[in-house]
């Protein structure tokens, strides 16, 4: 009987949860664009995608809202370039639920400029290794205010803040490309392989020095012929020196993050279907 009473204490449990502490999934964010949040048509195009792409259930997502002065606090150190706040559409919805690896799906009917891998590559500067990101925008936009939004999300499921300098580097990635393919015509996704090649190789020699990484591009640009200025490429090396330099601290954000994506929750450890496992080999013990 002592069994018995236990199992239906458990029981009882499961149902005490399951209408609050899972009302909604704490590995899912939504960061809205300022702009995008603040129109009902706009929210509701950015919503669907996500419905669609993510087959999610919207009710049981947190939000968050990315303003102009969050980006411009970013892109103005980097580009020069300031937002207004009917300028920030691009939105993004995190998924951690599976975190085995790395993605990014983009709305490429609305971001124009930046392309998933160009994410990517952003994400793994800053230590971010797992997940899954959804990007679009109610209307046509460039998608570099995404990436503000995206580590904020971060940072709110894991609670785990990303140094300042890591993000800016992140930043400088995607801003520098994006700069160099509005302006110089080149292929997106060429660029995100020639960006991809030579952190790769950096990063594999730690190589610092900002000549040398001058060079390492060049060589890279020469052997697939990729029409890119000499601006562009000292661009690229400022940005990808930047990145390297700040190595020790996104070690030290990927530390402090492992626990919690190797347990793949923010619960703290409690599992709902653990607990119905016991609760069905406990019964079977009776």
């Amino acid at each position: 009987m002592r069994k018995i009473g236990i199992v239906i204490m458990a029981l009882i449990l499961v149902g005490m949860l399951l209408p609050t502490g899972f009302a909604t999934d704490s590995n899912l964010v939504i960061t809205y664009g300022e702009t995008t949040n603040a129109n009902s048509d706009y929210k509701s195009i950015v919503d669907s995608f996500f419905v669609s792409q993510a087959n999610v259930d919207l009710n049981n997502v947190n939000s968050k809202v990315i303003t102009a002065d969050q980006v411009n606090q970013v892109s103005s150190s980097i580009t020069g370039k300031t937002y207004s706040s009917n300028q920030i559409l691009s939105s993004a919805l995190l998924d951690l639920n599976d975190n085995d690896n790395l993605e990014v799906s983009v709305d490429k009917s609305k971001i124009t400029t930046i392309t998933g891998d160009m994410y990517i590559s952003a994400l793994k500067s800053a230590g971010i290794t797992s997940g899954h990101v959804y990007v679009t925008s109610p209307v046509s936009a460039t998608g570099e205010s995404a990436l503000a939004g995206i580590m904020n999300a971060y940072e709110q499921i894991t609670d785990v803040e990303i140094p300042e300098n890591v993000k800016e580097a992140a930043n400088d990635e995607i801003y520098t490309q994006a700069e160099i393919v509005e302006n110089s015509g080149v292929d997106a996704n060429d660029l995100s392989d020639l960006v991809s090649q030579v952190k790769e190789e950096v990063s594999k020699d730690n190589v610092t020095d900002h000549d040398t990484i001058v060079n390492i591009i060049n060589n890279y640009v020469q052997n697939n012929n990729i029409n890119i200025t000499n601006v562009d490429i000292e661009n690229l090396a400022d940005t990808i020196e930047q990145v390297q330099n700040v190595q020790g601290d996104v070690n030290y954000y990927k530390d402090q993050v492992s626990g919690f994506l190797n347990d793949g929750n923010s619960t703290g450890g409690f599992s709902l279907d653990g607990l119905l496992n016991w609760v069905k080999s406990f019964v079977g013990g009776i």
